[in-house]
């Protein structure tokens, strides 16, 4: 199993606005880096423990859309979110959202285990999936970022 964590800073944003952030599927498209294209396939979603979002990813290199199926595992407001996918390009998916006071700023990490499908030969392709992985959550926590700073700046 592989481990990968991207933690950052959000300053002058409250706990509560980082979560309600999260919660918001709606906001995922908006952190979707520009080589990537994510559709929302439910009518509606509420990240309650249990619910299951379905997606369809899509990359510019790649002709061929994902198709996703996460479901929450854990909900505890205002510090965790996780998020468990039934159905994806992986063999194992498990993704934390955890959200920590720091004085007046809110840290914000990502950790998602994962397993590559094809055993030891899908290990090869690691360095790939990481560096993906990598440009994926850099985009993600800069875009956080912004949107809540701007949002903040408006308050």
């Amino acid at each position: 199993m592989f481990r990968y964590e991207k933690t950052s800073l959000i300053k002058n944003c409250t706990l509560e606005d980082l979560y309600e952030f999260h919660l918001d599927s709606n906001n995922l498209v908006k952190i979707t880096p520009p080589d990537m294209k994510v559709t929302m396939l439910n009518d509606s979603f509420e990240a309650k423990e249990d619910e299951i979002l379905r997606l369809k990813t899509e990359k510019k290199f790649m002709p061929i859309p994902i198709y996703w199926e996460v479901k929450i595992l854990k909900n505890q407001k205002p510090n965790l979110l996780v998020d468990f996918a039934m159905k994806s390009p992986f063999r194992y998916w498990k993704h934390s959202h955890i959200f920590t006071k720091r004085g007046n700023s809110v840290e914000l990490k990502d950790e998602v285990l994962y397993v590559l499908p094809f055993g030891k030969i899908g290990k090869l392709f690691n360095f790939f999936v990481e560096r993906e992985l990598e440009k994926m959550f850099n985009y993600r926590h800069k875009v956080t970022k912004e949107i809540l700073s701007q949002q903040n700046n408006i308050n």
